[in-house]
């Protein structure tokens, strides 16, 4: 079951939800990504890239505090995937988890302020809930995309990424739901207004995902037991909006 929730200033939330499993992209793009994924007793952001203002409001439109929040998961450093995460921890004691070299470039002390998981390990974030982190290629950053398992079912919040391999459609290819970034539209990135260096970085395959990629990836990985797809991190500049 799909459906929609107004957050702030315009902005949706598209909420997926099965059994006692729920998704609730709170913002997806370059301004900032925040991801809820939250079961009967356990709630988890992955990514916090918006201010601790923005993401107390916009979990407020979902009657969530934060404190309810039983931990955060950075994907990567970069500021549209972290920019909140210290302050929520510093304002409700909220757990940080991340890798070593995110916690390190966001400045944390791994063994104090950050719980480090490492790819492919999965960890227990919750009673009823675990993740597995899997490595993509993403600019000069450590990116990993997670795979959330729920009492069988499983879920894959992946944004950030140039190219994809074998190992991670292995894995998305056992989820129920798939959250992946179709960033950029071919024609209308290389066609486009943007410096030829930054065409090659978001193009490259450190860059970011373009919808053919990302169709091609969808096409390895969707079968029957497919029942949601949303497609995120959809570049304001280079693709089209329906």
């Amino acid at each position: 079951m799909t459906g929609y929730r107004g957050l702030l200033q315009g902005v949706t939330a598209l909420r997926t939800t099965w059994m006692t499993l729920s998704i609730t992209h709170l913002g997806s793009g370059s301004g900032g990504n925040a991801t809820l994924i939250a079961t009967d007793e356990t709630k988890i952001l992955v990514d916090c890239g918006f201010s601790g203002k923005q993401i107390e409001k916009r979990l407020g439109l979902l009657e969530i505090s934060p404190k309810e929040l039983d931990a955060i998961l950075i994907s990567h450093h970069h500021i549209d995937h972290s920019r909140g995460a210290t302050i929520i921890q510093k304002r409700w004691g909220t757990e940080i988890w991340a890798n070593f070299e995110t916690c390190a470039r966001l400045g944390m002390d791994p063994v104090n302020e950050c719980r480090l998981f490492e790819p492919l390990t999965r960890i227990d974030v919750g009673s009823d809930l675990s993740i597995l982190p899997i490595s993509l290629n993403h600019d000069e950053a450590d990116n990993v995309g997670f795979i959330a398992s729920h009492r069988g079912e499983r879920a894959a919040v992946v944004t950030d990424l140039g190219s994809w391999n074998d190992e991670l459609a292995r894995h998305m290819s056992e989820c129920v739901h798939i959250s992946i970034e179709a960033n950029y539209d071919s024609n209308r990135l290389w066609n486009g207004p943007y410096p030829e260096r930054l065409k090659q970085r978001i193009g490259g395959r450190g860059g970011h995902l373009s919808n053919r990629q990302t169709a091609d990836l969808l096409s390895n990985v969707v079968g029957d037991h497919t029942r949601s797809i949303v497609l995120s991190h959809l570049s304001a500049q280079n693709n089209a909006h329906i």
